[in-house]
């Protein structure tokens, strides 16, 4: 990335009002479409198959064939108003637009934490009633840490932990694929490192016990399970021992959130995904003095809280990748 296209937080007037993020945010897009298709998944950004002027499907625009597939969405802030966004409500809509615009409704969503900003009652219940409207089946959560301020995530649990493990981990199996939701955010301090913790970690070995080599595994959580920028707390302290329980499985991807942008990583039979934020942005490891919420100047927005085109596709027994931002026109793919 050259110099000048570098683009660091400040705290400077930057000329966005709440009508021209909405409509940057509307067809800039947020949410990852998950297509599961013999154990391999393909994720396409939802903005590339809505025409942005329609919110429709693309005309002659055909997807992949699947076995199933559903959406991610993260980290949408519920409460937060400063100016990176003075409407998360908004551009939350703008993405639940997304995916009732989809050809086919999702089996289910994940969302992948921070569902609130700080963790009250009625920025739950507002999710809630948004949430309500969303085409799918069901809804799958696990916390992030702004979750579970002051109550070490008890009012999340009686919201959305029935039936779940410990702090709120469980799985579930769909299609011949067995997912898991972790918890890493609880009793980490702000800013910090996430943690796995003894308890939730043997349950994760015993869950996997039961799992042929052969099994497709998929792994939420809030924060990465590699370390990202270890400096801003991106990366989860103990996750190498979670690592090690996946790596005889020869298909696992791991989702998350927590960063508000979309990296990825190839690590053996491991891919690696965080996704972006439904709020806003922050910025790239190590490009700012802090990591927190980031003002843009509006049409820098599609390259910061669009989707990149990410598509899984088997290679030689691996995982290739072909990453296309959407601030950019549909290129040539690069595979790792």
């Amino acid at each position: 990335m050259k110099q000048d296209d570098r683009i660091h937080s400040d705290h400077n007037d930057d000329g966005i009002d709440r009508k021209g993020f909405i409509k940057c945010m509307a067809w800039a897009g947020t949410g990852v479409l998950w297509l599961m298709s013999g154990g391999s998944l393909k994720a396409l950004g939802m903005s590339q198959l809505l025409d942005k002027h329609t919110g429709r499907l693309k005309e002659g625009l055909i997807l992949p064939p699947s076995d199933f597939s559903f959406v991610q969405i993260s980290d949408s802030h519920i409460g937060f108003n400063k100016p990176a966004n003075p409407d998360v409500t908004g551009t939350l809509q703008a993405a639940i637009g997304k995916i009732n615009a989809m050809p086919n409704a999702p089996s289910f969503v994940l969302h992948t934490g921070d569902l609130s900003h700080l963790a009250q009652a009625e920025e739950f219940d507002t999710l809630d009633q948004m949430l309500k409207t969303v085409k799918t089946d069901r809804i799958f959560y696990v916390p992030g840490e702004h979750d579970v301020l002051n109550d070490n995530g008890k009012q999340f649990l009686q919201r959305y932990g029935k039936g779940t493990k410990g702090n709120g981990w469980y799985s579930f199996d769909k299609n011949g694929v067995h997912f898991i939701g972790l918890v890493n955010v609880v009793d980490t301090a702000e800013g910090g490192l996430g943690v796995l913790g003894d308890a939730q970690l043997a349950w994760l070995e015993d869950d996997l016990k039961g799992q042929s080599n052969s099994t497709p595994i998929v792994v939420f959580a809030h924060i990465p399970l590699w370390a990202v920028y270890p400096q801003w707390g991106w990366g989860t302290r103990d996750s190498e021992r979670a690592l090690s329980y996946l790596r005889r499985f020869g298909s696992v991807s791991v989702l998350n959130g927590h960063i508000h942008q979309t990296m990825l990583k190839v690590e053996g039979n491991i891919t690696f995904h965080t996704a972006a934020s439904t709020a806003f942005p922050q910025p790239q490891p190590g490009m700012a003095p802090s990591a927190g919420p980031m003002k843009v100047p509006a049409e820098k927005l599609r390259g910061l809280l669009g989707l990149t085109n990410v598509h899984y596709v088997e290679h030689d027994h691996t995982l290739a990748i072909t990453d296309t931002p959407l601030a950019e026109a549909a290129g040539t793919a690069v595979n790792s």
